[in-house]
């Protein structure tokens, strides 16, 4: 399914693509990443600090190959997590033998300069002690995006966000938009109408509202997979990868965006979302309902716009065993060229 506007008339579609395009995406996504970057060039990555208060936030890059001093700055993809995993167990997974899992791998190939952070209370970063909602995740990005132009050479940002990291993406978008290029919403949701998870948060409002950190055991990790209805859309062995990793860093995480998304949706005006936008959701998503993100759709004031719901997933696109529907919508998003002017 795509939702179109007459005034931009390109627009590509994977709902119903069928077995054979499903088949061939992944081939085009490595015949891409090969192309992108010669074959001797090793991902390169490093780790940065950026200072929110008195609170430490932990940023992680990747890209082909080393900075070299000189060279023209590359495109940069930041990538924002959810509520319930940290920055490098949602995009830079490592699910040994079962292939690819980290996006930032993949963009990396394809020539981006690609970032993500782990938000205040959670993973490496420090703790505030508040229960990180959106409005303390934008003030995480206002620190964070500094270090990136800073270190990147870029003034302006491609966004990446599932979940309630699309959330906190978008909210940052309204309040400086000047810092965003292209922006693309992820397992979004807007009002939570229709949308069965958002419902069940709905009945543990007194609970979120209790305790700034909420438990995010092995069991609740596994639960992600399962609560849509279709868990044979991902290979088991994920959801093991990343309690292996999170449990790291403990058995709670914070409470406020799931809080946000039970009691104070929506939290974002499409009004005030004025960069080029992608919104993707997966056909069995339960935190969303076709209507309600429609309705947040047709309100974007940018024509340039692009809805797109990809087939056999469910909420977690990324760890999905059709996640390269979602990097082929996203690399084409990216790479559109400009209108002609008129």
């Amino acid at each position: 399914m795509m939702a179109r506007d007459r005034a931009v008339p390109r627009r590509a579609m994977l709902k119903g693509a069928g077995i054979s395009l499903a088949a061939g995406l992944l081939s085009d996504i490595e015949a891409g990443a090969a192309e992108s970057e010669p074959a001797a060039a090793p991902i390169w990555s490093a780790e940065y600090w950026a200072q929110k208060g008195s609170v430490r936030l932990y940023l992680f890059r990747k890209r082909m190959g080393a900075p070299k001093p000189g060279e023209p700055p590359r495109p940069v993809l930041f990538l924002v997590h959810g509520s319930s995993n940290s920055s490098r167990t949602s995009y830079d997974l490592r699910v040994p033998g079962r292939g690819e899992y980290s996006m930032m791998n993949v963009f990396a190939r394809y020539g981006y300069d690609v970032w993500t952070m782990d938000h205040d209370g959670y993973g490496r970063s420090g703790s505030s002690g508040n229960n990180s909602d959106f409005a303390s995740g934008v003030e995480d990005l206002k620190a964070a995006v500094p270090v990136v132009m800073r270190e990147t050479g870029r003034q302006k940002l491609h966004f990446y966000g599932t979940s309630s990291g699309g959330i906190r993406a978008a909210c940052y978008v309204q309040v400086e938009p000047d810092r965003v290029g292209r922006l693309i919403l992820g397992a979004f949701t807007y009002k939570g109408n229709g949308a069965a998870e958002i419902a069940r948060r709905r009945k543990r409002i007194d609970a979120l509202r209790a305790s700034p950190r909420r438990k995010r055991d092995a069991a609740m990790i596994r639960s992600i997979f399962t609560r849509d209805g279709h868990p044979s859309s991902y290979d088991p062995a994920v959801a093991e990868a990343i309690i292996a990793e999170e449990m790291k860093f403990g058995d709670s995480v914070p409470s406020g965006t799931y809080l946000d998304m039970a009691a104070n949706l929506p939290v974002v005006d499409p009004g005030k979302v004025l960069s080029p936008v992608l919104m993707t959701r997966g056909e069995w998503d339960g935190n969303s309902s076709n209507d309600d993100l429609l309705d947040f759709y047709r309100q974007l004031p940018n024509g340039d716009r692009q809805f797109v719901i990809l087939p056999r997933v469910a909420h977690s696109a990324g760890y999905s065993n059709n996640r390269h529907l979602l990097w082929y919508a996203v690399k084409n998003f990216l790479a559109e060229p400009a209108p002609v002017a008129i």
